[in-house]
């Protein structure tokens, strides 16, 4: 398994190879790297070849493409984003970083599934995020390693075109599937809520996962037409009535919450240990990580970095995404 996980100054001798990189690293490490042709995304977790690891001094770094390869790197806004697939490599593939809670996080998982081109190009990447403590103190960032440019609200991707005999195919695991339970309904987009129509009957949120006693370990699953889109839960608030979630809900959008899994840490252990891949790239859910207890354990053949939300194409929750570059 190659090496991912690495210290800044190996990092910098990385960058000055020349080399095309997508790094994660807590946002006082990505500050200091000097330029280059990489993109980064602030995150202390990741998934090494040790294991799972939280760390703020180390740096993990996915080499995308060697010295000399024609990628280019782009910032995208909310305007702008629309046009990723467009602007992707007609034979390649694009890594897309977008910084956690941001309105341009909103607005991809909102309308990406519309964007030209979308699902004829193969992108991938992540959500940025933050240590868990510093979660509400401390905004998530990305950076553009030509620029220096760091920032929480724009994104930014690196496109990297193949070799016409290569080609790129995105993979998606995913533990869930929309469950038979109560049909749940929100009057506004949003990654907090406080109202919503339970059955179609008014109700308060926070006050329903609590009555019911809802697994939070199990994601709000949207049905778009087969494709099961998960909506994570971070956090419930009782004495103010809010429920904080990794990725926002829709209003006319029905969510059910996900069926049971089991054991939580030995369905995911056993898919991961199962799927055999010599992964380009791969990113790995926040709280994959906290519920499968993956600190310290190997995850099959997948390292990565550990994300607040995954791109497969649009944007996920509670997976794990990787990329395979085939002959």
């Amino acid at each position: 398994m190659k090496k991912t996980i690495f210290t800044p100054k190996e990092t910098e001798a990385l960058i000055k190879s020349g080399c095309s990189l997508a790094i994660a690293a807590d946002e006082a490490i990505l500050r200091h790297l000097p330029k280059g042709n990489w993109i980064g995304g602030t995150i202390p977790y990741f998934i090494g070849e040790e294991g799972g690891l939280q760390s703020r001094e180390m740096v993990q770094v996915t080499v995308l493409a060697e010295a000399g390869s024609p990628s280019t790197i782009a910032d995208y806004s909310s305007d702008t984003i629309p046009r990723i697939a467009t602007d992707a490599p007609d034979h390649g593939f694009t890594v897309l970083i977008i910084p956690g809670m941001s309105a341009l996080h909103t607005e991809f998982a909102a309308h990406s599934q519309d964007y030209p081109e979308l699902f004829m190009k193969p992108i991938v990447g992540w959500i940025s995020g933050v240590h868990l403590d510093d979660l509400g103190k401390i905004k998530p960032k990305v950076i553009n390693g030509q620029t220096g440019s760091i920032t929480d609200d724009r994104a930014v991707a690196i496109h990297v075109p193949l070799a016409e005999n290569k080609m790129a195919i995105v993979r998606i695991i995913n533990l869930f599937q929309q469950g038979e339970g109560d049909v749940l309904t929100f009057p506004k987009d949003g990654f907090s809520v406080s109202d919503c129509l339970v059955n179609g009957e008014p109700a308060n949120f926070a006050s329903y996962v609590q009555t019911r006693g809802l697994d939070l370990a199990l994601p709000l699953v949207a049905d778009y037409s087969g494709a099961q889109i998960n909506v994570s839960f971070q956090a419930v608030d009782a004495e103010k009535g809010l429920v904080s979630l990794y990725a926002p809900v829709f209003s006319g959008i029905e969510y059910k919450q996900a069926k049971p899994v089991g054991d939580y840490v030995e369905n995911l252990e056993s898919l991961l240990r199962d799927t055999r891949t010599d992964a380009h790239f791969a990113c790995n859910c926040i709280l994959n990580y906290l519920h499968g207890k993956l600190e310290g354990r190997k995850t099959g053949d997948f390292t990565g970095p550990v994300t607040f939300g995954e791109i497969g194409y649009q944007l996920l929750n509670q997976t794990l995404v990787y990329l395979e570059i085939h002959e």
